[in-house]
């Protein structure tokens, strides 16, 4: 169900990671509001159909959806992805890119020290995910300014999580990943922030998502946090796409370069009694 347009028809979201958890339930509910939605995921047969779903959902709210199945870090794609943004804008240049959001979550997960060098984290496997998970934020927003996609009221989000400020088993390379993006939101809400663009990293809580449940023991991770968050509950998806809708709002103009929690609480206790 569509509900009371926030946004202008000509208004598009291009959604990094569209496919599922974060990203997709942003996309419904950006949708949900009045936005377009450009997506671009990295998915093969099997999971298209999760993909499809989310589309579906977009259109029918009525706004448009188009998908690029592509490698969001490899650079010639995603210059051929914006340059057909470019071309479809062509035609009418009050249409711009009002939200991007970075949810990639693809990196390697394994010790920085192990009795094996095979069980070792590689550099190969360090940089991979710092690109992915963090500097491709950065060449997917150059990519944005250089072709004048994104005017004044855009919006910059990128997906971070505790990970960035506590140890995890294992999740050195992806706590790095988001600890680097945390530090790109910062430098570009400084250089945007004359263009009118507004900058913010989310913080989400434990979720539930498909990207959770392939780090090593998650289950705990589940457990301590549905103990620790005062809801007495997960995170989900769309918490935080509706915390992405209200901050994409124009009033939020004057919110730029935070980390913004949207985990019930869940951070800030330390210690379940």
């Amino acid at each position: 169900m569509k509900a009371e347009p926030r946004f202008k028809s000509t208004d598009w979201a291009l959604i990094l990671g569209a496919s599922s958890g974060f990203g997709g339930a942003t996309a419904v509910e950006l949708a949900r509001h009045g936005m377009n939605i450009f997506g671009v995921h990295l998915d093969r047969q099997v999971t298209m159909p999760a993909v499809q779903h989310v589309i579906r959902e977009i259109k029918h709210t009525g706004c448009e959806a188009v998908f690029y199945n592509i490698n969001a870090a490899d650079a010639i794609k995603r210059d051929e992805a914006l340059d057909d943004i470019q071309d479809r804008f062509s035609s009418d240049s009050s249409q711009c890119v009002r939200v991007l959001l970075h949810s990639l979550a693809f990196g390697t997960l394994k010790p920085f020290t192990a009795q094996k060098p095979e069980e070792m984290m590689t550099q190969a496997q360090m940089e991979m995910t710092l690109d992915v998970m963090a500097h491709s934020l950065v060449y997917w927003v150059q990519g944005l300014v250089a072709r004048k996609l994104m005017k004044k009221g855009g919006r910059v989000f990128g997906m971070t999580s505790s990970g960035g400020h506590r140890v995890i088993p294992n999740y050195g390379a992806v706590s790095a990943a988001k600890a680097s993006l945390e530090s790109h939101i910062r430098q570009l809400a400084m250089e945007l922030g004359p263009m009118g663009i507004t900058c913010n990293a989310i913080m989400a809580g434990v979720t539930d998502t498909p990207a959770l449940r392939k780090i090593p023991k998650s289950d705990k991770m589940v457990e301590v946090a549905r103990a620790k968050n005062p809801f007495n509950r997960l995170t989900t998806p769309e918490d935080v796409a509706k915390a992405i809708v209200l901050l994409a709002d124009e009033n939020a103009y004057w919110i730029s370069g935070n980390v913004i929690g949207v985990d019930g609480g869940e951070d800030i206790v330390s210690y379940v009694g």
